[in-house]
């Protein structure tokens, strides 16, 4: 636990000053406007966070859903992951998370599950691609442990990539699978024993209760989720962790500050 990577998502403009202010070993940014369709947009200063010792990792946008049947959502999300991709890799980042995406309420998710299985046959994307889970959805790809086995059993020979390129991985956020109805205690093994384990940690407090399928972020040992419960799948999942909770430099250096003292 003592070499284990711990920082937060900060604003891209910024990103090593607010590393520096946090104590941070990593960082998580967006590219642009996390809420469009627009291509990415690089921030100075990104490519040089490697030289101080930070890692970095990239958030894709919230409406990328490859999963869709629609396409009009599906393709465009399609172009803009692959966008987000290279420009990321070009940065030297470790991963690009992406969220697992869905379809409607009437439609099959096998459907979904084979759209995300064709993103793969036709690209091969140059870094890692973390898919995260979600917190709300009956027909989410990501939400249920049972929706995550099944997403991986269609990924099948895609997941395992060429030195980094090309490797599909597992963000796991404890504030979405609290809301989303998974208990966290022994999740990580739950999860190791379906798709192999954990690549990223979105460690995070939860502002509802369980299974309130509401994504909303709180500071460590101020929401709904017993500390121990955190930390435990921290401890558990051993890979890096990113704190995406409110507050800022200080509320976050102070969640970063913590979960050190408890690991």
């Amino acid at each position: 636990m003592a070499d284990l990577r711990i920082g937060a998502h900060v604003d891209g403009t910024d990103a090593g000053p607010a590393a520096a202010a946090r104590k941070a070993d990593l960082v998580q940014v967006f590219l642009g406007d996390p809420q469009s369709y627009k291509g990415p947009v690089v921030p100075e200063g990104l490519d040089q966070l490697a030289a101080d010792g930070v890692d970095l990792y990239v958030h894709a946008p919230y409406p990328i859903n490859v999963a869709s049947t629609n396409n009009r959502i599906r393709i465009p999300g399609r172009k803009l992951l692959a966008q987000h991709a290279e420009a990321a890799a070009a940065l030297g980042a470790k991963g690009l998370i992406v969220h697992g995406g869905h379809v409607t309420a009437d439609e099959d998710q096998a459907i979904g599950f084979d759209n995300w299985r064709k993103t793969f046959e036709r690209w091969t994307p140059p870094l890692p691609v973390l898919i995260e889970n979600t917190a709300g959805g009956d027909r989410a790809m990501a939400r249920t442990l049972d929706a995550v086995g099944r997403l991986w059993e269609a990924l099948g020979d895609h997941l395992d990539g060429d030195g980094g390129a090309g490797r599909i991985g597992f963000c796991l956020d404890t504030c979405h699978a609290h809301a989303g109805g998974e208990a966290l205690v022994g999740l990580v093994d739950r999860l190791r024993s379906l798709i192999g384990g954990v690549d990223l940690v979105h460690c995070n407090d939860s502002r509802d209760p369980f299974d309130s399928r509401r994504d909303r972020h709180d500071n460590l040992g101020h929401g709904q989720i017993p500390l121990e419960a955190i930390v435990e799948v921290v401890r558990t999942a051993d890979a890096p962790v990113v704190c995406e909770t409110p507050g800022g430099t200080d509320g976050q250096a102070a969640d970063i500050a913590l979960l050190r003292e408890q690991l």
